[in-house]
């Protein structure tokens, strides 16, 4: 588990100047208008050896009551209470301001280390701007230039002298860790509770009431798990055209601790444009998914529902079709023990080995049946093909003109993977490289 700094202080001092300047790369949105971070913005870095986490936030207005201002502020006091150090930012250029001292004074009530930051100080003549900021009573200030990165690597030597060490979380290699995804209130925590059996995560009507990850190991027969609850991945409400795309900001950490997803679907709404950007992640990130549509018990059905639903399902979520679907109710229990099941059955083929041997003896009569088109006039060689990694299955076929593979053949060799090693739960990942 790394350690947590959370970048906090008013509107448009420079904030995500300096996240992206400490993360080495443009990752937090940056504009002249203030108020452009709204939700925070996690990122991993590491200076000197150390690594931990930054949380960027929104800019923060005590005594600004409107809906976004509240939203911004519940975020950055869920970002200080994540952290375990605190870098509060202030603009050097338009001096100490009202905001400013009242923010200072919220945060001596929090028990963490708080680091005073003047930024914009550009230079050794804009060094006598930073006499005023000691009004607030810190005995250490440190000046820096976010967007030119003066004084940032003595800002970091200091962050790593109060920050806690690293630790990291050891399990059972077979364990199986499996994350639960899904837009807020879809019951991603009534879920875990079903198949937990007891109360483990609060469970509430009200969307947003998961704040963190919580992990919670399961035993089933001999089959050990680790089951994760995540908050709700959150649809962002009045934020300009020009901030769309980033409607969804790396709320699925987790996921990157997963081996298999599990992903929740409301079964009244039907699939989202967040359902489909959820399950995106998770394909991208290469992990076994599960599609499990919650709330089956408050359909009306016929004999054709589950098949207009599924039909719906693969039409929206065409680049995970290998996913097994499951509709269940985590509110009357209805086959959502059933999950496991499927889980168990794409986490072995998620990291499941195939045989040289084997594998090349299929892949001979896949070529011989439907032979790569001609590339630039020249025959394509496909030689052989290997299984490089598991997790998710991975393969590199080496060829004589890599370039000339055409998307569709290397789709047509997926398929076949799939249907001849039962790859049918887990993305598959191919790659072509030319024979040396």
């Amino acid at each position: 588990m790394k350690p947590v700094i959370a970048i906090v202080g008013r509107p448009n001092v420079g904030k995500s100047t300096l996240f992206n300047r400490i993360v080495r790369r443009k990752k937090a949105i940056v504009g002249d208008e203030p108020g452009i971070t709204r939700d925070r913005n996690y990122a991993e870095a590491e200076w000197d050896g150390g690594v931990f986490l930054l949380i960027d936030t929104g800019g923060f207005e005590p005594g600004v009551n409107d809906e976004v201002a509240l939203h911004i502020h519940q975020q950055v006091q869920l970002a200080i209470e994540e952290a375990d150090l605190i870098i509060f930012l202030f603009d050097g250029k338009d001096g100490l301001t009202p905001i400013d001292i009242e923010i200072a004074e919220r945060l001596r009530e929090v028990k963490k280390p708080v680091i005073h930051v003047i930024n914009k100080i550009d230079g050794e003549r804009q060094e006598e701007k930073i006499y005023d900021f000691y009004r607030i009573g810190v005995e250490n200030l440190y000046p820096i230039s976010a967007q030119h990165g003066r004084g940032v690597g003595d800002l970091l030597d200091e962050a790593l002298k109060l920050l806690p060490p690293s630790s990291e979380i050891r399990y059972n290699e077979s364990l199986v860790k499996i994350a639960v995804l899904g837009r807020p209130n879809v019951g991603k925590s009534s879920l875990v509770n079903r198949i937990l059996g007891n109360e483990r995560v609060i469970v509430s009507e009200k969307p947003g009431t998961t704040r963190d990850t919580i992990d919670t190991p399961l035993k089933i027969g001999e089959k050990e798990y680790l089951l994760i609850d995540t908050a709700g991945i959150r649809r962002k409400g009045r934020i300009s055209r020009q901030l769309e795309k980033y409607s969804v900001v790396e709320a699925l950490k987790s996921i990157d601790r997963c081996d298999v997803a599990i992903i929740l679907i409301d079964a009244k709404e039907g699939i989202t444009e967040q359902d489909a950007k959820i399950a995106g992640l998770s394909h991208d990130k290469g992990r076994a998914s599960v599609l499990v549509v919650n709330k089956w018990d408050l359909i009306e059905k016929d004999s054709y529902t589950i098949y207009k639903y599924t039909e719906d399902i693969r039409y929206n979520l065409k680049f995970i079709r290998y996913a097994p679907i499951i509709f269940v109710s985590a509110l009357t229990g209805q086959r959502a023990l059933k999950i496991i099941d499927l889980v168990d059955r794409v986490a072995e083929q998620y990291q499941r080995r195939v045989p040289t041997s084997e594998l090349n003896r299929i892949f001979e009569e896949v070529i011989l049946s439907n032979p790569p088109p001609m590339y630039r006039n020249k025959e394509l060689k496909l030689y052989y093909i290997t299984q490089v990694s598991i997790k998710p299955p991975t393969f590199v076929i080496f060829v004589n003109y890599p370039e000339g593979i055409h998307f569709s053949y290397e789709r047509y060799i997926v398929n076949k993977i799939r249907e001849n090693f039962e790859f049918d739960g887990t993305p598959v990942r191919v790659f072509f490289r030319e024979r040396g």
